[in-house]
């Protein structure tokens, strides 16, 4: 076998690998943010600091049919979170504006915040190899900034009432 074959099949089985790697376990603590809202407002994960649980999901674009349905299903249900005590914000690559369109043609009641850089989502572990788009998936994090639950194949449709009675789940068993 060739030296140039060895390496594209190196590289390649890197690419599918670490399509599956997180840069995150639970029970470590959450990375920090500061990215913006639709509204252009910084929004700052430490703010959340000994006040309130958080939930962070990543998905790879606005306007898609399935980040239209995880978004309308968290807008759905978004009570039955916040009742808890949950604050939830949605993050993708998009720029401000893309998410600011997407936030009032489907009515969102939650922040969608920009990751235009990627770099939140390499720090989550989200970023697809070679594409500037995040993967789809759910972070659960508690009130101490620890990142409490990971939901790496999410169905857009029932992602909120998941995360709902996970929250519920996590919060007994504390």
């Amino acid at each position: 076998m060739s030296r140039f074959l060895k390496l594209l099949i190196s590289i390649s089985i890197g690419v599918f690998v670490s399509d599956y790697c997180f840069a995150l376990n639970v029970g470590e603590p959450a990375p920090l943010f500061s990215l913006k809202n639709q509204n252009d407002k910084v929004i700052s994960l430490k703010e959340n600091k000994d006040k309130t649980w958080t939930v962070v999901y990543f998905y790879p674009k606005a306007g898609t049919p399935g980040c239209t349905t995880q978004a309308c299903a968290f807008r759905d249900s978004i009570k039955l979170i916040t009742n808890q005590g949950v604050v939830v914000y949605g993050v993708s690559t998009d720029s401000v504006t893309s998410i600011k369109n997407f936030y009032e043609k489907h009515h969102l009641n939650f922040d969608l915040l920009s990751d235009e850089d990627g770099k939140t989502s390499v720090a989550y572990g989200t970023k697809m190899p070679l594409l500037t788009m995040s993967k789809r998936v759910t972070f659960i994090v508690d009130d101490k900034l620890i990142v409490r639950s990971i939901e790496e194949n999410v169905d857009p449709a029932l992602d909120a009432k998941k995360v709902s009675v996970k929250i519920k789940q996590l919060r007994a068993a504390k």
